[in-house]
């Protein structure tokens, strides 16, 4: 658990974890300079032997506060909770029964259900717009290759702090240090790319905070986060590209839900009067992409069903 936020999000977060039906979990809180260390004491004070506290010696930042995440990880797989999460009491439990019975599965996807900043259960454009995107099926079912990478970039369903992945790859291909926002979409595409497998379960077993402290939130509005989005999903498309993944690659051109979430942004940038967030916006949600290799992207069009 990277921590740095509200201290009683953090206890509620941690007392989630105490409360699992199964109790073999090991849990790391790495604190990255918060400027109060009371909830480190207050952590230690609980003199539960499976929970360990560090305090980084500088403020790493998201992306580098992960990366020690994932090299601090021991165990066969790792989630990386967020410090305003919360488990549900049969996160652990149900983790094992779906790597029972997908043995092979290299990142887990639980069931989730989301709450707003106060606790309640919510469901908010960004999350509809998820479940829109969201692969259906009957019970869980496992994912993988061309197909599972062009339903996360046409949308990017995953919901982050609830994935459990596979500690060996989660430390071979780590977190990209030029990203803040794509860096878990980019960590997935990696994997699929290597022959991963996911897991899509629809058993709820985690609570995933929504709340406009996020750092997508807060990069939204200035329009900075279209900037990484933007650059990625066209470097994606060289790659899709590259690997003979034509259609995935076209759904990375187009990032049509990304384009239309800028779209979303800009009545609040007019309104805060910053031009420059606007004509980033504007930009990312009108403007034609073009591959580093000069081929420039069709324009959009309607898509078929079953697309």
């Amino acid at each position: 658990m990277p921590f740095y936020g509200d201290p009683a999000l953090f206890r509620l977060a941690v007392k989630s974890i105490l409360g699992q039906t199964d109790p073999l979990w090991r849990l790391v809180v790495i604190d990255d300079q918060y400027p109060d260390d009371e909830p480190g004491r207050w952590l230690e004070g609980l003199a539960d032997p499976r929970i360990s506290y560090l305090r980084n010696e500088t403020n790493l930042g998201v992306s580098g506060n992960f990366r020690k995440c994932a090299a601090l990880a021991t165990a066969d797989f790792t989630t990386i909770v967020g410090c305003d999460d919360l488990l549900l009491p049969n996160y652990v439990t149900r983790l094992r029964q779906l790597l029972a019975t997908f043995p092979h599965a290299d990142f887990v996807q639980p069931g989730v259900r989301v709450m707003d900043a106060d606790g309640a259960d919510s469901f908010p454009l960004a999350d509809q717009v998820k479940r829109l995107c969201r692969p259906h099926a009957d019970g869980p079912v496992e994912l993988s290759g061309e197909v599972l990478a062009a339903s996360l970039m046409r949308g990017t369903w995953t919901y982050f702090p609830s994935i459990a992945w596979r500690t060996s790859l989660l430390k071979r291909h780590g977190f990209r240090e030029d990203l803040d926002v794509a860096l878990d979409l980019a960590l997935e595409i990696d994997i699929i790319v290597s022959g991963g497998r996911l897991v899509l379960d629809d058993t709820p077993s985690f609570r995933y905070r929504r709340h406009s402290g996020s750092v997508s939130s807060w990069t939204a509005h200035d329009g900075s986060r279209f900037v990484e989005e933007r650059r990625y999903f066209l470097e994606c498309a060289e790659q899709m590209t590259a690997l003979g993944w034509n259609h995935a690659a076209r759904v990375a051109v187009r990032h049509v839900s990304s384009r239309l979430n800028a779209l979303t942004r800009v009545p609040a940038s007019v309104k805060a009067g910053d031009v420059h967030g606007l004509r980033i916006l504007v930009n990312h949600a009108f403007g034609r992409p073009y591959l580093r290799s000069g081929i420039r992207s069709a324009a959009p069009r309607a898509v078929t069903p079953g697309e």
